[in-house]
């Protein structure tokens, strides 16, 4: 019977929903930075590319 109760109040609790939101909330929060990051990453590679093609095109 005591666990039924455990149970209970476990889900009674607003404690683990408070939890659960910020848990949601952190995880879009890095999908977003990591978004940012590949999408500049792959900008700044472009430019060295270019600047490397650059460079070959005219003998350095």
């Amino acid at each position: 019977m005591q666990f039924g109760k455990t149970i209970q109040s476990f889900l009674a609790e607003t404690d683990g929903t408070t939890t659960v939101e910020y848990c949601v909330m952190l995880a879009m929060i890095l999908l977003a930075v990591m978004v940012g990051i590949t999408a500049a990453g792959n900008s700044v590679l472009d430019w060295w590319t270019n600047i490397g093609t650059d460079l070959n095109a005219n003998g350095f």
